[in-house]
């Protein structure tokens, strides 16, 4: 610690990986708030993919929710892409069809993880997808 007048002050820890997390459901939005900063992350969160494109920053890993009104997690990858093409996406949905692992595949996406199970799972994905990128 740094002594400063009588006052206590740590220096800097080294930057925790930042993930922007984008789903219309607050409740899905709270949860993994709390589950990414647990595992040590800093969150940002966005109720839709146009506050996420108007948004300033550049995070270490996109969380993107498929279904919403009014662009889908697919749509909004490729946008991303094109503005910030190495920064890795992962979709989750809770509507599973075969061929959405092959289109997100198509617009960038890293993986494809299942809602409800976003516990353990999404956070391995998040640290490999992260990982990578940083070689």
């Amino acid at each position: 610690m740094i002594e400063i007048g009588s006052h206590h002050e740590r220096l800097p820890s080294p930057a925790k990986p930042t993930v922007f997390v984008v789903d219309d459901d607050a409740a899905v939005l709270g949860s993994l708030r709390f589950l990414l900063e647990t595992d040590g992350f800093a969150v940002r969160t966005f109720r839709s993919g146009t506050a996420l494109l108007n948004a300033s920053g550049a995070p270490d890993c996109y969380v993107i929710d498929y279904k919403m009104p009014d662009i889908n997690g697919i749509e909004l990858a490729g946008r991303l892409r094109k503005s910030d093409g190495d920064t890795p996406v992962i979709l989750i949905t809770g509507y599973p069809d075969e061929n959405i692992s092959t289109r997100a595949a198509a617009a960038g996406v890293k993986d494809v993880v299942l809602k409800p199970l976003l516990d353990e799972n999404l956070l391995k994905r998040i640290r490999r997808a992260i990982q990578d990128r940083r070689g």
